[in-house]
């Protein structure tokens, strides 16, 4: 069973036009879609508003076969993002946080699953950012952690504070998955080798529709990633699907931390990386974050 651990929120579509359309979203959330739709067993850890916009993200979430049982439900407004998208479906965000739903995770979920995943605004966000660092250090040895980066700059008004608790819970990570643009902003503070001497198994490095890193302590190679399957509509949960392809095929594999740090790891990320691309490939050809199923894979 894979645990993800985040934030889910709204996220107010804006349009090269300028019109506006509410899309249930959160980096975290369309992860936990993706990866049940891929074929894992998921529960969703994250707080939930109860007013409509949260009862929205419940229900679809629980649609996809997402587990929300555990989540707490709050009476905080859900947290919103303004994403901007530009005339080539690219997507800039914007956050409204303060007094909202997402940050009011205080407490770490009493389970032990097969896997974790979570980063994004979860090592942004308080009392959420520290529930999720000290939440790793307590997961079992035998479960699998994953973190995306997905850093915010927006978002992050302590960047000093803020490298340091991504340090701090990329010592806790199997499998972290950054971006070029995360780490020229984490940079020179954090690095693919300061991340693998710090403990991780993995690094996967993506960068737009260049060819993936993927890096591990003695080995590296590049995965493709091929054009999409269709006309771009927009990028929206590109990266949270890939996310939840690489985690959801991982599973599949019976993969565990040891396995990750063994010979073979890489060529298992490898093969993960390569359907997590197939995923992200499906899903910027459609409207929003609506991540495909493993069989339409």
């Amino acid at each position: 069973m894979l645990l993800v651990v985040g934030e889910a929120l709204v996220d107010l579509v804006i349009a090269p036009d300028g019109s506006v359309e509410a899309a249930l979203g959160g980096a975290p959330f369309n992860t936990a879609r993706a990866a049940s739709r891929l074929g894992a067993e998921v529960t969703f850890y994250g707080a939930l508003s109860t007013d409509r916009f949260g009862t929205q993200l419940d229900g679809k979430m629980a649609a996809d076969g997402v587990d929300t049982l555990l989540a707490p439900r709050v009476d905080a407004p859900t947290t919103l993002a303004a994403a901007e998208i530009d005339d080539g479906g690219a997507a800039t965000y914007r956050f409204y946080l303060d007094g909202t739903s997402a940050p009011q995770l205080a407490d770490w979920p009493a389970m032990e699953p097969n896997a974790v995943f979570t980063g994004g605004l979860g090592l942004v966000l308080e009392p959420m950012a520290t529930t999720v660092v000290n939440g790793l250090e307590h997961r079992r040895p035998n479960s699998l952690v994953m973190i995306d980066v997905n850093a915010r700059p927006l978002v992050v008004t302590d960047r000093e504070r803020y490298v340091e608790r991504v340090s701090e819970a990329l010592r806790r990570a199997d499998v972290v998955k950054v971006s070029d643009e995360d780490l020229a902003f984490l940079g020179p503070d954090v690095s693919v080798r300061s991340i693998l001497d710090g403990g991780a198994g993995a690094v996967i490095v993506t960068a737009g529709s260049a060819p993936t890193g993927v890096f591990t302590s003695d080995r590296s190679l590049t995965v493709d990633v091929p054009a999409p399957p269709g006309p771009v509509v927009d990028t929206i949960g590109a990266g949270d699907t890939f996310g939840g392809g690489v985690i959801a095929e991982l599973l599949r594999a019976k993969t565990g931390p040891d396995h990750i740090r063994a010979e073979d790891g890489i060529d298992r990320l490898r093969r993960a990386v390569e359907f997590g691309t197939r995923a992200a490939g499906v899903v910027v050809t459609r409207r929003g974050a609506d991540p495909p199923t493993r069989d339409e894979l």
